[in-house]
């Protein structure tokens, strides 16, 4: 899969991993933790070990099916931890997700796929206490999962931090939130999903020192659901204390859009009617039922389907209240989202269909939204579409995440914008910095991405984009020696605006962000 240039990073970084090519010992790729002892391989020429496939839950299947995570079942013999765990079970969602413990490209996957991944420095001894960062996939809680290849932990570790990659329940199978299921579970229904990302930060805080982990410095970071989560996580008391930065790629759960939580009085009835479709009458016969029959029952309900939920017990209230009263996490927050999340809705756009559609849904609003979102043009409507439609799917939503936690939470606050289009691939037509674009960048895996053709500029801005991130996991400040000065979003709405070059300036969007938030409150 990798391909030369690939290959000659992988020797680079081996290089600066440590000068003379640290060789791993067979005793450093076993490694005991509280379960059992797992066995794992060495990636990127040597520099980095790699341990895949662990479990950190027990397999939610049969009568753990629709449960909260149970602790995994103890191994006597060293647990083989060189491949990936499978893919958690969903219905295809994106194009552009591969999986690497698939056999076939018809793989759904398995409701047995709670594992993890750990990719720590090959020469870290398991009193290194490097910083660790936990890694939550997008995919809209309905596909993705840790084995995509853009999420290879090859490169990340060589900046001196380990790497966790999760799977956690998806769709139907993560976010079920049925009322006969909280008669049985005390209350609370769905939500296993985000229960079993905090059953793997409790394996990391438990067992992630022996890797050479600091369980005291976690940084929780994903993209777009993952982004998501990352808030909701902030403000689920549960997650409390298992993690101490937090990084959000493309998406908040503050507002009242996209991926927006309702409440479990809300969702049950609706739940009702879906498992009427299943034909079972009571939860043993649809735990019975098997996988591929509730995936395809499932797929009625459109993509994002099934949904976090405010349950009663991991969320008690809706996400935005937390923040509002400050009792989220008061951790460093570094997040932001990309130039084109909106781009779907700029193909095909004219003048006249964008003076059409603001006419239409803001007609008493109309002078003050093309003011904001112009399109005398033909080129400014595209434009305008392109910012419009990521404002309603990411930016807006992301943007009062760190707006209100700038106001009642940690006060070490990073924002950023992805500005850089990058060219065009096999997924991605077009050059844009299209949602999910940043993923390659900041993993380092910008050739996992088929048919792209990449520029000096992208590897630059790749390596910058990497010491970012692992910077601010470190210190909660994502500065530091040849990159360029990114300041706290304080006075003025610095914004670090990712591209080549990189520059900061303040907000230049705010009156939008503005114009969003007062649609909202009516």
């Amino acid at each position: 899969m990798f391909s030369g240039s690939l290959m000659f990073r992988a020797v680079a970084i081996a290089v600066t991993v440590s000068a003379i090519g640290v060789a791993a010992s067979a005793d450093s790729l076993t490694v005991k933790t509280a379960d059992g002892k797992v066995h794992g391989k060495l990636i990127n020429n040597g520099a980095v070990r790699a341990f895949q496939g662990v479990p950190y839950a027990a397999p939610p299947v049969s009568d753990l099916r629709w449960k909260a995570p149970q602790p995994a079942k103890p191994w006597k013999k060293d647990l083989d931890a060189t491949k990936y765990g499978h893919h958690c079970a969903q219905n295809h969602v994106f194009d552009d997700m591969v999986f690497q413990d698939s056999a076939t490209p018809d793989d759904k996957g398995s409701e047995d796929c709670l594992t993890l991944n750990i990719y720590a420095p090959a020469n870290a001894g398991p009193k290194a206490k490097l910083p660790v960062m936990f890694w939550i996939h997008g995919g809209g809680y309905s596909g993705g999962g840790s084995s995509e290849p853009r999420h290879n932990g090859d490169f990340m570790p060589g900046k001196g931090v380990i790497l966790i990659t999760i799977n956690y329940r998806l769709g139907v199978f993560g976010f079920l939130a049925l009322p006969e299921l909280a008669a049985e579970q005390g209350g609370s229904s769905g939500n296993y999903g985000l229960m079993d990302m905090v059953a793997a930060l409790t394996w990391v805080k438990t067992n992630i020192a022996d890797f050479g982990g600091d369980p005291g410095n976690v940084t929780i970071f994903g993209e777009s659901a993952g982004s998501f989560a990352v808030s909701t996580l902030m403000a689920a008391p549960s997650a409390q204390g298992l993690f101490h930065k937090a990084i959000g790629e493309s998406g908040g759960a503050l507002a009242s859009g996209g991926l927006a939580m309702e409440s479990l009085a809300v969702r049950g009835p609706k739940e009702e009617e879906w498992m009427k479709t299943t034909g079972a009458t009571n939860l043993a016969e649809l735990r019975a039922i098997p996988t591929d029959k509730i995936l395809g029952l499932s797929s009625k309900r459109g993509m994002v389907g099934f949904a976090p939920v405010i349950d009663g017990k991991f969320l008690s209230e809706p996400v935005v209240n937390i923040y509002n009263e400050g009792r989220q996490a008061k951790v460093p927050l570094l997040a932001g989202f990309n130039r084109d999340e909106g781009s779907f809705l700029s193909i095909g756009m004219t003048a006249e269909k964008w003076k059409a559609m603001g006419l239409e849904r803001y007609a008493d609003k109309a002078a003050d939204f093309f003011k904001l979102y112009p399109g005398a043009t033909d080129t400014e409507a595209v434009r305008s579409a392109s910012d419009f439609g990521g404002d309603q799917f990411i930016a807006y939503g992301t943007w009062k995440w760190i707006e209100i936690d700038r106001r009642t939470g940690d006060k070490d606050i990073y924002r950023y914008k992805l500005d850089l289009a990058a060219p065009p691939s096999k997924f991605h037509p077009g050059s844009f910095a299209f949602h999910s674009d940043d993923i390659e960048y900041i993993f380092g895996t910008l050739d996992t991405r088929p048919g792209a053709t990449w520029r000096e500029e992208d590897r630059k801005l790749s390596d910058q984009m990497m010491s970012y991130w692992t910077n601010f996991a470190k210190k909660g400040d994502p500065n530091g020696p040849g990159l360029p000065e990114w300041p706290k979003y304080g006075d003025g709405d610095p914004v670090m605006h990712l591209d080549n070059p990189i520059t900061a300036r303040p907000d230049e969007n705010r009156s939008r962000y503005e114009f969003w938030l007062d649609t909202e409150k009516k």
